[in-house]
């Protein structure tokens, strides 16, 4: 009977590098060299956390509508975009985040990843570092 022996000299493998890891490897850097803390009121996981939710906003709004921001093809449509309300939303590790929701004249869009009315927002923290580093920026 042979018996193969797969690297037993003891060592650990280090795990391979993700793009998650690495964004965060170099949000911290940046944050650091700027003086810029990793939490509270301004922080960098807050600035993130508003910026993620903004930019999905925007982009939920460009699919409601059919048509880019700033488009011709949207000024004679009927629904345009309606600029923007401001909205205080809670979150799990960031505390309160202030963001702008887009509005349409029409009053139709209806936003999915802060709905209306919702206040508490759970689970956003990890998405938020998730969709940076795959270039959501």
């Amino acid at each position: 009977m042979t018996v193969t022996l797969n690297d037993q000299t003891g060592r650990k493998k280090r795990p391979e590098s993700t793009a998650e890891a690495k964004a965060a490897v170099e949000l911290v850097r940046a944050a650091k060299e700027q003086g810029l803390s990793l939490t509270g009121p301004d922080g960098l996981l807050k600035q993130l956390t508003k910026t993620v939710l903004e930019t999905a906003l925007n982009e939920e709004m460009t699919e409601h509508l059919g048509y880019e921001k700033h488009d011709q093809a949207g000024a004679g449509s009927g629904n345009i975009r309606n600029g923007t309300r401001s909205k205080t939303v809670v979150t799990d590790g960031n505390g309160p985040v202030q963001i702008d929701v887009p509005r349409d004249r029409a009053g139709t869009f209806e936003p999915q990843i802060v709905r209306k009315r919702q206040r508490r927002l759970s689970g956003v923290d990890e998405v938020v570092l998730s969709l940076y580093a795959k270039g959501l920026t």
